[in-house]
């Protein structure tokens, strides 16, 4: 557990074999050397009297509070503040769903994810200092689904920075390969033969690769602390909008696949939000629940293919955070080296498997019994929240529940009309897509391959 106070956060590896570094310096590497993900070497305290304040905040004001706690004088706050205005432009609505449930959804940005929140001002942080320092970045990251189209957008057209997106080809949905395919310019696309796992495979192995030191590699996946300190921010706006006072407690269904959303929750969490309980819902890649129930890590490989399909991951990146935060070592690989306190977290978490039928049939049942639409992930964490009511009584229907919605449904437009007999309505963002030009590149599952389509391109 990091220890909390008030000197100036460093950024530590949890790999526990590299130096401390400052927030600029953990942002621009991406991954430590290493090989560990970066962490806060203590959490600050985001108090009550703060909390008190955030119903009357706007989204990007309570995002520059929160964030100015983990970042310190890295980035100046009137700085901070005009980033987060140009970043989150868009509505974040927190709707009632009936039975003290409320949906947090997350699908109002530009590529109609939530992956928006983090890429979005991660972009912009990372080119407040490329321009500070006058240098320029590539930027590599790997997505199975929404991260990739977030962060394309995210960065394209910045001056200091060219994009790589790898993609497992047929495993990501029409909309979300368009969304990164139709950029061009500053972005690049390759599409590999093989799934999300092997694709983040080849980033990690590329930013160890010594004959790549060339190329000022970073990355944007949730692997970079950039992408996840921005995601602890919508939790304490959601508990600020649906808790009456900044010291209820509140309980959030997660729908979780590479454990970046989770980990930003957890976050939230240990600086001062009053969260009872994550329910951590999980498609059939069903790892991390089965870690909770048995104390035994089996890493699911290769990952299973379920219409949730950004939750398609074996190995998710964020669970050596995880582990770390409670007190246990977990190397790249997944080997868990120390035991974290299983206790505490079963404490903390509800670990939950729905399967592709349950998604299906959890879609159809709420469009029919309350006229909303969900999409696949949202459905998952909704049918997490009710399996959660299910097992733990009528204790908990005085808390608030959240169910975080991470994507637009209408990026998932057959499921939507199979569950539900009618199509969704397509954000005005996803609409122009469809009439421009894809590029993008086939790359074979094999990192000599992938090299060599890195050094054609940038050396």
């Amino acid at each position: 557990m990091a220890e909390k106070g008030t000197r100036a956060i460093e950024y530590f590896s949890t790999n526990l074999k590299a130096p401390k570094v400052s927030f600029e310096e953990a942002l621009l590497r991406g991954l430590a050397p290493d090989k560990g993900l970066y962490m806060p070497d203590r959490l600050p305290a985001i108090g009550e009297k703060l909390r008190a304040r955030f119903p009357g905040m706007g989204y990007y004001e309570i995002a520059a509070h929160v964030l100015s706690a983990f970042l310190g004088d890295a980035i100046p706050f009137a700085d901070l503040t005009s980033m987060c205005r140009d970043a989150y432009t868009f509505d974040v609505p927190v709707e009632p769903a009936g039975d003290n449930l409320f949906i947090l959804r997350l699908d109002q940005g530009p590529t109609a994810s939530f992956k928006d929140f983090a890429a979005r001002l991660m972009a912009r942080m990372m080119n407040y200092f490329m321009a500070k320092e006058k240098r320029h970045m590539v930027i590599l990251t790997a997505t199975s689904g929404d991260t990739g189209s977030a962060v394309a957008n995210a960065f394209f057209g910045l001056e200091h920075i060219d994009v790589v997106v790898l993609y497992p080809l047929g495993e990501v949905s029409e909309v979300q390969r368009r969304q990164m395919t139709t950029l061009h310019g500053n972005v690049h696309v390759a599409g590999i033969d093989g799934k999300f796992d092997h694709c983040q495979a080849l980033v990690k192995q590329a930013f160890t690769d010594p004959e790549l030191d060339r190329i000022p590699l970073s990355s944007a996946n949730s692997i970079n602390i950039g992408r996840l300190l921005p995601q602890t921010v919508y939790y304490y706006y959601a508990g600020s909008r649906v808790c009456s006072r900044p010291d209820s407690p509140v309980i959030f269904s997660v729908p979780s696949g590479n454990f970046g959303n989770l980990m930003g929750g957890v976050l939230a969490r240990e600086t001062g939000l009053p969260v009872h309980r994550f329910i951590v819902a999980t498609n059939a890649n069903k790892e991390v629940p089965e870690y909770l129930r048995t104390g035994v890590y089996q890493i699911i490989s290769p990952s299973l293919m379920c219409i949730s399909s950004a939750m398609n991951v074996g190995h998710p990146s964020n669970m050596a955070r995880l582990v770390a935060l409670y007190g246990g070592i977990m190397d790249e690989k997944g080997n868990i080296l120390r035991q974290p306190d299983l206790e505490k977290m079963r404490n903390d978490f509800h670990g939950v498997s729905i399967t592709d039928e349950e998604t299906m049939e959890t879609m159809a049942g709420v469009w029919k019994e309350k006229g909303i639409v969900l999409e696949p992930h949202g459905a998952v964490a909704w049918k997490g929240a009710v399996e959660y009511l299910r097992e733990n009584g009528t204790h908990s229907r005085n808390i608030p529940i959240v169910v975080v919605e991470t994507a637009h449904p209408g990026k998932f437009p057959d499921e939507v009309k199979k569950a539900t007999g009618t199509l969704p309505i397509l954000p005005e963002s996803l609409k122009t897509i469809f009439g421009k030009e894809e590029q993008f590149e086939r790359v074979e599952n094999d990192y000599r391959a992938f090299k060599k389509y890195l050094m054609n391109m940038f050396f």
